[in-house]
Parts: C-alpha cells; structure tokens; sequence
C-alpha cells in the first residue's frame, strides 16, 4: 500500500455557478459522500478545495490504494470524474508531515 494525491478540476461549464444543474449539484453530493465513507474507512488521508475563483479553483484527495493501477481506478470511480463534472489527474505521492 501506498500513497497517492489526485487533483480534480471543474470543467469550464461550471466556472460560471449559473450554469450549475440540479444533476450536477447531485453528483458534487455523492463524491463528497464517497469520500467521506473511505475517509472513515482510512483510505482517504484528506480531501478538499481550494477557495479561489472557478476558474482557478482546484481539489485534492489524498489516499491510499495498493499500486498504480488501482489508484487510477479509484480516481476514475469517484462520480464527479466517472461523470465528467471535473478532469481529475492521479499521481503516486509521500506524505512527509502530518499533524496529528
């Protein structure tokens, strides 16, 4: 096992907020709810977002998965990529500090 970070961006539909559907709203609840399920389990180490304009905005998921492979797997399930609201781009990475 080991770690790895994907980063997610919205795709440019969505860098104006009126252009937001109820589906994609739907989409945006059950990728955060899949999160917080492996968070719970230990497999997400930490998720989140940037706080910036849509179109610079970014997220970032920190988790476990046991090789390269699977980690693409992971990434490419996650709703908000496997429906294409957001690009996501998976890399292997080592966490150095965490605070506890």
């Amino acid at each position: 096992m080991r770690e790895y970070i994907y980063v997610l961006k919205l795709i440019p539909r969505l860098h104006d907020e009126e252009n937001w559907t109820d589906e994609d709203r739907e989409i945006v609840r059950q990728h955060f709810v899949r999160l917080r399920n492996f968070c719970d389990e230990d497999k997400v180490v930490i998720a989140g977002k940037t706080e910036i304009a849509y179109k610079r905005d970014f997220g970032i998921v920190v988790f476990i998965e046991e090789n390269d492979e699977m980690a693409e797997v992971f990434m490419n399930e996650d709703p908000a990529v496997k429906f294409g609201i957001m690009t996501g781009e998976v890399f292997p990475y080592r966490i150095a500090l965490l605070k506890e």
